[in-house]
């Protein structure tokens, strides 16, 4: 168990919120995990309670964490989308994931790694838009949060087979405060640097994107670990590349007027993906590209990361 440094109330290990005071500890005390038995640890930890294992001088990296560090995204207004389909979004302040998903973190939240091009710190891949949801519900279980997504009035996801019509039917608490995908919004605001945008630039953090994404022409056919490119203003790694991103948000076309907070459509056929990836020419790793695929669809090019509301 850990302990809240507000209420010292005692904590779930790895909760990144007191279910006390409400106390937000994910910026305070990061867990990370143990380079021999993957326990979490914490930054000042200098040996593994679980193993005994000292710590190795560069596991804090982004790329090499159990669990994911949130970083926080302050809430503003900025122009989403291109061309004629510009319009003017604000936002409240979210929390989001400093990387992708990696393999280590999907596996140990869900006990498997579907991915078809393996390494621990590679994105996890070959997921569906419903097992990104799945495993939102279980990390938050697993912190004693309060699970986003439902079908009715079940949360555990995982029982619904997924070409079951009941998938249409799920719905977002976000005043949950458990993991969920971002929002296309939250998704582009936090690709354009959030509140910190000053500039219009192609990709997230900037317009040379080599230095910033692995995409069709330096990946050599292969996602890559994350966090090996230059993050964007906000410390977010990958945003363009790597892996494309699921979002929450039906994909249909935009609605070009002022909106705040918008969750997209009612409903739809497909749901978004952004960002681009290891497989994808330069135009589709834009901050404003975007793409849509089945709630099923599962590729080696697509993953995910996550989002908590700040309530």
């Amino acid at each position: 168990m850990n302990t809240c440094p507000y209420c010292n109330q005692e904590m779930h290990l790895g909760a990144q919120f007191c279910r006390y005071c409400g106390h937000i500890v994910l910026e305070i005390s990061p867990f990370i995990s143990c380079p021999n038995c993957n326990a979490p640890m914490l930054p000042s930890d200098n040996y593994c309670s679980a193993c005994g294992t000292p710590k190795e001088k560069d596991i804090f990296t982004a790329s090499k964490k159990t669990y994911p560090t949130m970083i926080t995204v302050t809430g503003g207004s900025f122009t989403m989308g291109e061309a004629e389909l510009q319009h003017n979004v604000s936002l409240d302040t979210f929390y989001i994931s400093e990387t992708l998903i990696t393999q280590l973190q999907y596996e140990t939240v869900m006990g498997g790694n579907p991915s078809k091009l393996i390494g621990p710190n590679h994105p996890v891949e070959s997921v569906s838009w419903a097992d990104a949801i799945i495993f939102c519900n279980k990390l938050s279980a697993m912190q004693e949060l309060i699970p986003c997504y439902s079908i009715g009035s079940s949360t555990d996801l995982s029982k619904f087979p997924q070409t079951d019509p009941l998938w249409k039917r799920v719905s977002c608490n976000f005043s949950a405060s458990g993991y969920r995908l971002p929002t296309e919004a939250e998704w582009e605001y936090a690709a354009k640097d959030g509140h910190k945008h000053e500039s219009n630039f192609t990709y997230s953090g900037g317009n040379d994107i080599n230095q910033l994404a692995w995409y069709g022409e330096n990946s050599n056919v292969s996602s890559h670990d994350v966090a090996t490119k230059s993050p964007n203003a906000l410390g977010l790694y990958d945003m363009s590349g790597n892996v494309a991103e699921w979002c929450w948000d039906y994909f249909e076309p935009y609605t070009p007027f002022p909106q705040k907070s918008p969750k997209g459509p009612a409903s739809g056929n497909l749901r978004v993906k952004r960002g681009g990836s290891w497989l994808d020419d330069a135009p589709l790793c834009t901050v404003t590209a975007r793409g849509g695929a089945a709630h099923t669809a599962k590729s080696s090019s697509l993953g995910f990361r996550v989002c908590i509301s700040l309530n």
